[in-house]
């Protein structure tokens, strides 16, 4: 039986390049994700942690960058840290970044999941998405994004 998956699309105006950068640039992730930074080098093959921006300690997600084609494809593995050695608790994020009428399409594709994991990502992707694409057009993220998330928000 396969495992549910959460498709999301966005239409930016933004170059490409400038939506790719958004989704790894810590300075950018903390305001329209929570206070929360992505931090790794992003070459194939290297490990990346999705960390409490004041605290890296405090790491959420974890996993390894699977695919990096700046600026038009990124695939991550994405699992809590204590999950990281559980296949079953491993989901796959697929950011497709693509030039269209003059704007980007953004397309994640969040696959593999559990039942927990697609309660989380179904809550979490759309205002995360949303505030990212209001920072990019507006130069401000949503309010919401700008603090932590308590669980259950």
């Amino acid at each position: 039986m396969s495992k549910p998956e959460f498709v999301y699309v966005i239409y930016i105006e933004a170059s490409c390049e400038k939506v790719w950068d958004t989704l790894i640039d810590p300075e950018m992730t903390k305001d329209y994700w929570g206070r929360h930074r992505n931090s790794s080098d992003w070459s194939k093959g290297a490990k990346w942690q999705h960390e409490d921006y004041d605290d890296p300690s405090k790491v959420a997600i974890a996993g390894t960058v699977i695919e990096s084609e700046r600026p038009h494809r990124l695939v991550l593995s994405w699992a809590r840290p204590e999950n990281l050695g559980d296949p079953d608790k491993v989901s796959r994020v697929t950011f497709t970044i693509e030039e269209q009428f003059g704007s980007t399409r953004l397309t994640v594709v969040h696959s593999e999941l559990d039942d927990e994991m697609l309660r989380g990502v179904s809550a979490g992707w759309p205002p995360i998405l949303s505030s990212m694409k209001t920072l990019l057009e507006t130069g401000a993220s949503m309010p919401m994004t700008r603090r932590r998330w308590k669980s259950g928000e």
